[in-house]
């Protein structure tokens, strides 16, 4: 990367306390625009919290978190979208009721401009913003494969349906950031290879860098061109997938000893 370009995401020195429990110690790394990015550890590890400080789901208690060269810090968690940060999440958190493609259209709504008074009297520019957003709609669906199922409401579809539509609902409010949150989780091993193929396919389409926190190894080492792992809070490793393999330290974190392979 050249010197004169700022990395998209820069976590700098991030500390957490919740009480007297150290939840992360001084935590930093960078990813480059277009990267995907695993972040790794044991269960416990802080990969959750450091997850929900980029998010800002929490507020460090030391140290910065800069998106385009920008703290994010002063920004409240429902306004992070609005700046280009998406995020899925572990325990889904689809409207059920809801048609498929409603709750992807909801997603775009995060970074709009409607407020009551213009909605209400059906404004240009409101009635342009929601051509655009029902174009955006409908070519996430054929994106994720998820055209079968449009009017179909969330509730009942299979997992791994859910998790797609989830992931259109974050990609609808056109993130530079994308944030993954244990997405192979519930999933089978077939569906994990496809879910691979999906990530790498929505960063190169969509041009989308891709924070991704997953217990799954062999998904995250196939995809990502970086790995960050953590323990106890701490950074104890960062580089390729296979120079963090090979890190003594994580393998004696998964393992609890430096024989055998983390993977």
């Amino acid at each position: 990367m050249p010197a004169d370009v700022s990395p998209l995401l820069d976590v700098r020195d991030i500390a957490l306390r919740f009480g007297g429990i150290v939840a992360l110690d001084g935590v930093s790394f960078t990813i480059e625009e277009g990267q995907i990015l695993g972040l790794i550890g044991p269960n416990g590890a802080g990969k959750t919290t450091l997850f929900n400080c980029v998010s800002r789901l929490y507020t460090p208690n030391r140290g910065d978190i800069l998106f385009a060269g920008v703290s994010t810090l002063s920004r409240a968690a429902h306004r992070i979208a609005e700046i280009g940060i998406a995020r899925t999440f572990q325990n889904l958190a689809l409207f059920g009721p809801q048609s498929v493609i409603d709750n992807i259209r909801i997603g775009g709504h995060a970074r709009s401009r409607s407020d009551f008074a213009s909605d209400a009297l059906r404004m240009p520019w409101v009635r342009h913003q929601e051509a655009a957003l029902n174009e955006t709609a409908r070519s996430l669906l054929k994106l994720l494969d998820l055209e079968d199922v449009a009017q179909r409401p969330a509730d009942g579809l299979p997992l791994g349906t859910r998790k797609r539509v989830e992931l259109a609902r974050a990609l609808a409010c056109r993130p530079r950031l994308l944030l993954l949150d244990e997405p192979a989780g519930g999933l089978s091993h077939g569906d994990v290879a496809e879910l691979g193929k999906l990530i790498r396919r929505i960063r190169d389409e969509r041009q989308v860098t891709v924070l991704l926190v997953e217990h799954h190894m062999n998904l995250v080492m196939s995809i990502s061109d970086k790995v960050v792992a953590l323990d106890f809070g701490r950074k104890i490793a960062e580089g390729t997938p296979a120079e963090v393999q090979r890190n003594e330290d994580v393998i004696r974190a998964y393992l609890g000893t430096t024989r055998g392979h983390a993977a």
